[in-house]
């Protein structure tokens, strides 16, 4: 049996097994709240050793995409309590990731969750590349507004609050999102990133804004349930870290200190780049693998018997296979997830996977 189906202890989280199910956004959440369809969908894959959720907005300011859920109010804290509490009574473990989209956002989206329409912020007046899906179809991405220091240190805050609101909801630990080009890798980037201040320029300086975020974060709910997602040279667009190959040694060795749960790390941007952050975390490695062709992905349980990580995270096998630990540990057949119904849309390619026993294959 390999080791990845064998528990594993991550801070203050227990799993029961070392495959992770990846953070996804499916654009399911009506007016920012959970449904039941989304307690269903949860509970089905709670053979997970570990579900990171979709990404969830820590204010309304950072809400990138319609229909995603938050964690900025008492509906939001509520709606989310029915997840945990399904998640937990099918034997699952679940932390909720929190995700700030910075520029990547669109005043139609806001304004069609109820918050109004809220130009996104970012570390810089400099937008993203490409368009948007909105409320209102493609979008160019609007210039974001610069945030202040003011502002700097109410976002701090407001992933801080977030995750009191997790823990108050039932989830067993926050991630901190510094991955894909949203905001807290906006901060990190030498394009999105023009600063001139003690945001900006120097490799220290841009990543002052991911210490501080979970620095408060730990101080909120304790760095033994805090992770983080970190994704070196792969981000939306045209994110661009002309220094990665030392801006994340240095990040990494500064957030080693906290002490946190595990450390997430998406490996396609930087590969090369995974041993050398290996030997600067000491903590728990979850490993998000550079290989895209889902065929293969089973290969992946082989990295944490060779011991490159601690645990591995699956994404698109997750969608189509509730039961994927299951059919991993069987060697069982995997389904290819419809990626027409990815986003949006009712429980059609969302709810409606077969597991083993309910397909009737072997």
């Amino acid at each position: 049996m390999s080791l990845a189906l064998t528990p594993l202890s991550a801070g203050r989280l227990e799993l029961a097994n070392r495959v992770v199910m990846a953070p996804m956004t499916r654009s399911r959440a009506a007016g920012t709240l959970p449904t039941d369809d989304t307690a269903t969908y949860y509970a089905q894959r709670a053979g997970a050793g570990l579900i990171v959720t979709e990404g969830i907005q820590p204010s309304a300011i950072g809400q990138g995409y319609p229909a995603t859920p938050g964690l900025h109010t008492d509906a939001q804290v509520d709606a989310w309590r029915v997840v945990t509490d399904r998640v937990h009574a099918a034997g699952g473990t679940i932390v909720a990731q929190l995700m700030h989209t910075g520029r990547i956002g669109h005043p139609s989206n806001t304004e069609a969750a109820g918050h109004g329409a809220l130009t996104p912020v970012g570390p810089s007046r400099v937008p993203a590349a490409g368009q948007l899906f909105t409320a209102a179809g493609l979008q160019d991405h609007p210039v974001p507004d610069e945030l202040t220091a003011a502002q700097i240190a109410d976002t701090v805050a407001d992933f801080a609050a977030a995750a009191r609101n997790a823990v108050r909801a039932g989830f067993d630990g926050v991630e901190v999102h510094g991955a894909n080009g949203y905001l807290l890798h906006q901060f990190l980037t030498t394009n999105a990133n023009q600063r001139t201040d003690e945001w900006g320029g120097t490799p220290e300086n841009r990543i002052r804004l991911a210490l501080e975020v979970v620095g408060a974060v730990s101080a909120a709910i304790g760095a033994d349930r805090t992770g983080i997602r970190l994704s070196p040279a792969n981000g939306l667009g045209d994110t661009r870290e002309d220094d990665h190959a030392t801006l994340y040694p240095l990040l990494v060795s500064r957030l080693d200190a906290f002490g946190l749960a595990y450390l997430h790390l998406v490996e396609a941007g930087a590969p090369a780049l995974t041993p050398v952050l290996r030997a600067a975390w000491s903590g728990t490695l979850l490993l998000n693998p550079a290989d895209a062709d889902l065929a293969g992905q089973p290969r992946r349980l082989a990295l944490v018997d060779e011991g490159v990580a601690d645990a591995v995270s699956f994404g698109r096998l997750f969608i189509s296979n509730p039961d994927l630990v299951e059919r991993l540990a069987a060697g069982a057949e995997l389904a290819e997830p419809d990626l027409a119904r990815a986003y949006g849309g009712d429980h059609r390619g969302y709810t409606d996977y077969p597991t083993r026993s309910t397909s009737g294959r072997a």
